[in-house]
């Protein structure tokens, strides 16, 4: 049995819900539902926290293996990604004249003194 179904069964036999739990400990009841579903690695502080209201010593919930503070755990999933394409698609379609404008104002900021050095050969017939 891993830390993470000990922390579960430890909380339901204790007879509080998630929510009660969340509530007792400050964190939130998305993170407390990551964390038991094992979609994300308790960090320390959450896990002292959650030991300290289960009142179990912190070695059951050390199996657990915290995240470290500069580790960075990201999952992004197919449908997530196939969201984002389709939000950036209506943004596109949705204000393109806005971002075209964006992109000459840009366009010319970065290439004004060559724009500029055209201008005057041109006008001075070279």
């Amino acid at each position: 049995m891993t830390g993470i179904e000990q922390l579960k069964e430890i909380r339901t036999q204790k007879g509080l819900t998630q929510q009660q739990l969340a509530d007792q400990t400050g964190i939130t009841l998305r993170t407390i539902q990551r964390i038991e579903k094992g979609e994300v690695k308790p960090s320390l502080h959450s896990l002292n926290a959650i030991s300290r209201e289960l009142e179990v010593d912190f070695g059951v919930v050390d199996a657990i293996e915290p995240k470290k503070p500069n580790e960075i755990n990201i999952q992004i999933k197919i449908t997530d990604m196939n969201q984002l394409f389709n939000d950036l698609k209506m943004l596109f379609k949705n204000n393109w004249k806005i971002l075209l404008v964006i992109v000459l104002v840009i366009f010319f900021l970065t290439n004004y003194d060559a724009i500029k050095a055209g201008f005057i050969d041109g006008w001075n017939n070279k």
